[in-house]
This record gives C-alpha cells, structure tokens and sequence, in this order.
C-alpha cells in the first residue's frame, strides 16, 4: 500500500502538466490563427484604404512625395465629381452594368442550371459527349472567338445595344460544368417522389430541384453578377457610343495620353464598388455554402 500510493501520485502529478502543456499548446495555436487571420484582414483591408484616402485627396496630395495616412484637405465635394462631368454620363454608365449586371446573371442562371441537371440526371446515348464538349469550350482562350462573335454581333446589328453585351455571355461553360457538379450530388429520393406524383424531368427541376437549391443559385449569381459587372473588353467593343458604356468602360476614360485625373479615378472606382460590396454583405453566407456544394472543393 504503501508504495502503491507514490505511484499514483507520481502520475497524477505527471497528468497535470501534461494537460498543462496540452491547454498551454491549445492557447498558442489559437494565438496564432488569431493573429494570422488579423494580418490577412490587414492586407486584404489596405487596397481599399488607400483607394478611400486618394479618392478624398488632391492630385498633388495623391502624386506628392510625402505620404501621409489621411488626407490634409479632405475634399468631400469628390463624391459628385464623377457625376458632374460633362464628357463622361457616369450616371447612365452605372445604370448600364446593373442592367447588363442583373440580365446576365438571370440569363445565365435559366441558360446552364436546365443544362446543367440535363447533363446529371437526364440518362441519354452521348450524354459523355456533350459534357466532354462543355468541357473543351473551358480550353479555348476568349481571344479566339473574340472576332468571330463580334462579327456576328455586328450583323445582327446588335452594336450598342444591351442585347450585343448580354446575349453572347449567357452560357458559361464553367457555370454548367459547376451545376452539373451540384446536381450530381442533390438527393434523389425528392427527384424519385416527384416522378411518383406524376412529374417528369422538366416538372420536377422546377418544383421540387429549384426550390431546394436556392443557396447553390444564389452563389452563382453572386459569382456570375460580378464577373458581368467587372466585364471591359467586350462592352468596351461592343459599346461604341458613350451612352452604351458600362462603368468600367467609362473609368478607363478618365485616363488618356494627355491628362490623368488621378483623385477623380479613385473616386469613381470606389463608388463603383458599392453594388459589389452590397451583394457580397447579404450574399455572403450562400456565397461560401454554394462553392462548398460544387463537390469540388479540397
């Protein structure tokens, strides 16, 4: 007995600082997630500082030598400056890409989700083929079929027209390809009970697939709206008049081989990336859930 004891409060006295050292381990890691993730805010955060402070300095402020942390003259009348030039509508340029924005992302949406469940769901002969297709579209650079589309825009006389800078967008490899991924995995027992009552394929992707797939839709939305917004090149062609510009085109205009309006660029960018800002605050979370149900995440 009396040796026993000893031993067993050696190991009592060895178990605590183990859990000790386990807790202290514990504290650490979580220190050092912490403090990693507070450094990526930082860097994530510092572009959008400095666009914030140059939009509200002077061009001699922006172009000085010395740089401060905030503007010694914070000029609030830049705000109106972008709205208030006469050789750029930057009004009508905003209302351009949210059209442009909101049709893309809705056509897209009704144009690769029916492909999309066709291509997991639908058994047919050259099933394989067709997705194999879909697929090689991904390999062929836009720089090919830039001139090929734009001629056929061009005669159908769609030049400066929302319809030239939406239609031929609409269909999205990628986006089919991530639908086709997302419905592969949805739970077909729902699919099999809608057939029960009397659906087929087109009746149960409407009533039953879609409305329990809002989350997965509304990430692709959010992805497809900003690529539509972010889009130059092609509205950039497409959009010859000035009054068919979308607001990256009309940023570009600020610049030219003669003058750059440096604080009225900066101003101009940070109103554009309002919407954008907006959609990522109330679509964040389905955002993230979405690409988690690609089945193509690790």
């Amino acid at each position: 007995m009396t040796t026993i004891a000893p031993e067993a409060g050696g190991a009592a006295s060895t178990g605590g600082p183990r859990r000790t050292t386990r807790r202290g381990r514990g504290v650490m890691s979580s220190a050092g997630l912490c403090l990693a993730v507070g450094v990526a805010a930082v860097l994530f955060l510092v572009p959008f500082y400095v666009l914030v402070r140059n939009a509200l300095s002077t061009d001699a402020e922006i172009t000085g030598e010395d740089w401060t942390l905030f503007p010694t003259d914070v000029r609030w009348g830049n705000v109106t400056e972008p709205f208030d030039d006469p050789t750029v509508d930057f009004a009508q340029a905003l209302e351009n890409s949210l059209v442009v924005g909101v049709l893309h992302t809705v056509g897209t949406l009704l144009v690769c989700s029916p492909a999309g469940y066709g291509l997991a769901r639908i058994p047919y002969r050259h099933a394989d083929k067709v997705f194999y297709a879909v697929l090689f579209t991904l390999m062929v650079p836009t720089a090919v079929t830039f001139v090929p589309g734009f001629v056929l825009v061009s005669s159908l006389g769609w030049i400066d027209s929302y319809r030239g800078l939406i239609v031929p967008g609409l269909f999205s490899g990628f986006t089919c390809f991530l639908f086709r991924q997302y419905f592969l995995g949805f739970p077909k027992e729902l699919e099999e009970a809608a057939r029960v009552d009397g659906l087929g394929h087109w009746g149960a992707y409407w009533r039953v697939v879609v409305p329990n797939s809002l989350n997965f839709f509304a990430a692709i939305a959010t992805i497809t709206f900003v690529n539509g917004w972010n889009s130059f090149l092609w509205p950039l062609v497409v959009g010859q008049d000035p009054s068919a510009w979308t607001v990256q085109v009309a940023l570009s205009s600020y610049m030219t081989n003669q003058t750059v309006n440096y604080h009225l660029i900066f101003m101009a960018t940070a109103i554009s990336l309002l919407p954008l800002l907006l959609v990522f605050l109330f679509l964040q979370r389905w955002l993230v859930q979405g690409i988690a149900q690609t089945g193509i995440k690790g």
